[in-house]
């Protein structure tokens, strides 16, 4: 790169990254009244955002007083604390929930959204204090036509699985999974894209319309600090293989860090994380480097050892930007039929639990062996659960991928795989038993209503729906990796986004939102949606706050622990 080949603007406000919180974050300064530049590491635009399931968990929203469900906000607080261990900052967490019905109102005035409740999904530990089993506080986007952003339509980052579906298509959402083949060629005639696709087509729009263009494989390496000020940033424009320069983006009254987590960072991994996570499920552009520019800033940090986990499985040809991402292991795991197990051959963890919390079952520690007791993980199912439902892509009644692990028997299986025989195939008897018993009295699977929404549709609200017997060969083998949807550490904020530093005090005209900051739900993960929803939020609180913190008015945290 030629060093003398510099081009330069000047806005009210930067933000980088263009996943729902950048987004968001730069339609609510833009919508303020403030000159927006939006900046995007990638070659495609919505970051994890796109390829995710979309849904936004929002508590009060004004859908559920719609559906004669209403929500409180003493409910959900006690649900948020419920979860937290102790970790949450309540001024956080009242924040957020003071400005999630909101938010949601005004992002379906502002753009082209419509979210709907998500009939029946129940919160992700619906026994706990203020928890709802029959749902109301997940939100589904809906479809969004392609077809009105023009060019832009392909430069939107694309799932190869969920790109067409809604949430209620898949099996999360009530649904099988698959569309026929006529509702599948109405969305593709239509360029009509749902889940993640859904949330970030309609927030696109209206920054286009508001004259708000993102510049693409555009890399901040630096934050611009003048007398004390972060007043811009330092960029690479350009694709890797190709012609690049550097760009100086002055911002007159803040930069908004929204690039995401680091856990494509191994170094930074390695640092930070409380246990293994080795299959990231987001997009490859999330290595940190928001978390570089904040501390080389001053910023100060939380919940480093933390990320949104989930298990996760490698699945041939499921790629994000042109590299192998992992899979998160939803479906399977939950369906009758069908066990996780470690190298003993044990069952560990009730498999129908949501990811997040199921994730934490990976890091647990043998102080013998001095590993991880559950890595390598492997799910286990039958001939029957493989004809009924499917599995990873192939549609029940077809023959399984070749790429899974296969056996006639499950001593053959365990042998194949490593895993201790008679392990195995203890666990596998203790299993059937359990299930003829119609209770799992080792882990409960099947006890929450959150277990018996997620598996055997035809069966959901019965312990049917996740307990069945594992009996009719052949039986199939899966690795399972400890993965995560996102890092969830990052640069202490205060409610309106501002970047604190080790005092406590904001440092003036610094941003951080979405993965790229500290959760302001700690380690709550209250349902699904339980990243977008915080996201949306507080992606619009620091737009709002950049909008209006110039120069001439040091920024000043609001809340400060």
């Amino acid at each position: 790169m030629d060093p003398l080949q510099i081009t330069t603007s000047e806005v009210d406000v930067v933000v980088l990254g263009s996943g729902a919180a950048g987004l968001v974050a730069a339609l609510a300064a833009r919508e303020s009244g403030a000159t927006v530049a939006l900046f995007e590491k990638a070659e495609l635009i919505g970051g994890s955002t796109a390829i995710s399931g979309g849904v936004c968990w929002v508590p009060m929203n004004h859908h559920m007083d719609e559906a004669g469900a209403p929500d409180s906000r003493e409910a959900a607080l006690a649900y948020l604390r419920s979860l937290s261990l102790g970790q949450m900052n309540p001024a956080l967490a009242e924040a957020f929930i003071g400005g999630a019905r909101e938010t949601v109102e005004w992002l379906e005035s502002v753009t082209d959204l419509k979210f709907t409740l998500i009939p029946g999904y129940p919160d992700y530990h619906p026994e706990h204090p203020g928890g709802r089993p029959s749902g109301g506080r997940s939100l589904d986007p809906g479809l969004f036509s392609y077809e009105r952003l023009g060019p832009w339509a392909a430069k939107v980052a694309k799932s190869r699985r969920s790109a067409r579906l809604r949430i209620t298509d898949t099996t999360l959402g009530g649904g099988t999974g698959f569309l026929d083949d006529e509702t599948l060629a109405h969305r593709e005639q239509h360029d009509l894209r749902g889940c993640g696709a859904a949330l970030v087509g309609p927030l696109l729009a209206a920054l286009l319309r508001a004259g708000v263009e993102p510049v693409l494989e555009a890399r901040a390496t630096d934050l611009i600090n003048e007398d004390g000020r972060v007043c811009g940033v330092r960029l690479v424009i350009g694709a890797a293989e190709g012609p690049q320069h550097a760009h100086l983006a002055r911002a007159r009254h803040g930069v908004i860090i929204a690039t995401g987590g680091f856990e494509w960072n191994p170094q930074l991994v390695s640092t930070f994380l409380r246990g293994p996570m080795t299959a990231p499920a987001s997009v490859p552009s999330n290595e940190g480097d928001g978390l570089l520019m904040a501390l080389r800033a001053g910023a100060a940090l939380a919940n480093m050892p933390q990320a949104w986990w989930a298990p996760t499985v490698s699945v041939p040809g499921d790629e994000a930007f042109g590299r192998p991402r992992a899979t998160l292991l939803n479906r399977e795991r939950t369906l009758p039929g069908s066990i996780m197990v470690n190298s003993a051959g044990l069952r560990f963890a009730n498999e129908a639990a949501n990811y997040n919390a199921l994730g934490g079952a990976f890091h647990t520690l043998d102080p013998v062996e001095f590993g991880y007791r559950n890595l390598p993980c492997w799910l286990i199912f039958d001939g029957r659960n493989a004809r009924d439902f499917g599995s990873f892509g192939t549609p029940a009644g077809t023959p399984i991928a070749p790429w899974i692990t296969r056996a006639t028997t499950i001593p053959e299986l365990a042998g194949a795989l490593g895993i201790d025989v008679d392990g195995l195939s203890g666990t596998v008897a203790r299993w059937n038993s359990f299930v003829d018993a119609g209770d799992d009295a080792d882990f409960g699977r099947g006890r929450s209503a959150y277990d018996r929404w997620s598996g055997d549709g035809r069966h959901r609200g019965e312990v049917a729906s996740t307990l069945g017997r594992l009996d009719e060969a052949p039986f199939f083998a899966v690795p399972v990796y400890s993965g995560t949807l996102g890092t969830s550490g990052g640069p202490r904020t205060d409610v309106d986004g501002r970047v604190l530093d080790p005092v406590g005090v904001a440092i003036p005209g610094l941003f951080a939102v979405g993965n790229a900051a500290a959760a302001p739900t700690a380690l709550a993960y209250g349902g699904a949606g339980g990243t977008l929803g915080p996201i949306i939020v507080f992606g619009r609180a620091a737009g709002l706050a950049a909008a209006r913190s110039g120069a001439e008015r040091p920024a000043v945290a609001r809340t400060v622990d």
